[in-house]
């Protein structure tokens, strides 16, 4: 009976598989770490508006970029050069990564009030920092518009602002007042009026509402997640699905490389 011989489909299939997904990572962890590092930009500033000691997320890209790219690596060797212990070391990693992703999501569902009040703090130190860089203005700004909302939980919120704030000791002619994101656009209005959130917290509530939006940006993010589950839910199945292929390819080339040298 002749042995059983590699499947160059599964070879070349799986070295394909790496090198869009190798050539992705080097992409995305190029533009990250450029934008971080090389301009003055929200990633280089984020450590300053997180809670976390200090720790500069943009190292995050990069020790997940260097993972990713020796995962990538071993998995594109491993299935040209057909060495078993890179395609071994390939879907272990690869395995460990889905284990902890769906660790993760879990976490996430069971901690999911700890996650919202984390993102409370973060708009929150946001909107501190509003008025401190260029970049983040505009992501706030951005944040804002989207989801038609203001504040973390409402308007009051931009009290946090030196700038918007309502006391007596603030000398900013924004005193009590939003950014014009926060504002209802006129869809006859050609221009942006950024003066249009001026004074508009001195409004009585209901008055307020037909010049500013006055939904927190947490809870119209939750609805947005609420509204595209199904999206989003498809990316990360689609995710798993296919680290999930890259496992089975990997094993599958291990599988036929033991029995071809068992013939030998």
């Amino acid at each position: 009976i002749p042995g059983r011989m590699i499947s160059c489909c599964v070879k070349y299939v799986l070295f394909g598989f790496n090198i869009i997904f190798w050539v992705s990572l080097i992409c995305l962890s190029v533009v990250c770490n450029v934008f971080g590092w090389g301009q003055k930009g929200v990633l280089s500033n984020l450590s300053s508006i997180t809670d976390l000691g200090g720790f500069d997320p943009v190292w995050l890209f990069i020790v997940v970029g260097g993972v990713m790219f020796i995962l990538g690596f071993a998995g594109c060797i491993g299935a040209l050069r057909e060495n078993t212990f890179l395609l071994k070391f390939f879907s272990v990693f690869l395995g460990l990564i889905f284990f902890l992703e769906l660790t993760a999501g879990i976490l996430a569902f069971v901690f999911k009030d700890w996650i919202k009040d984390q993102l409370n703090f973060f708009i929150n130190n946001n909107i501190k920092a509003y008025r401190d860089d260029i970049d983040l203005q505009n992501l706030i700004d951005f944040a804002q518009e989207y989801w038609s909302c203001c504040g973390a939980h409402g308007p009051e919120d931009w009290n946090l602002n030196i700038y918007f704030n309502c006391t007596d000791q603030n000398p900013s002619r924004e005193r009590c007042g939003v950014p014009f994101s926060c504002c209802i656009k006129d869809p006859a209005e050609d221009v942006i009026n950024t003066q249009c959130g001026y004074d508009v917290r001195l409004k009585l509530e209901l008055e307020r509402q037909k010049y500013i939006y006055t939904k927190g940006c947490v809870g119209q993010f939750e609805k947005w997640l609420q509204d595209n589950l199904i999206i989003v839910a498809g990316i990360f199945v689609g995710i798993a699905l296919l680290q999930i292929f890259g496992i089975c390819l990997a094993q599958n080339l291990v599988s036929d490389v033991k029995s071809v040298k068992a013939n030998w």
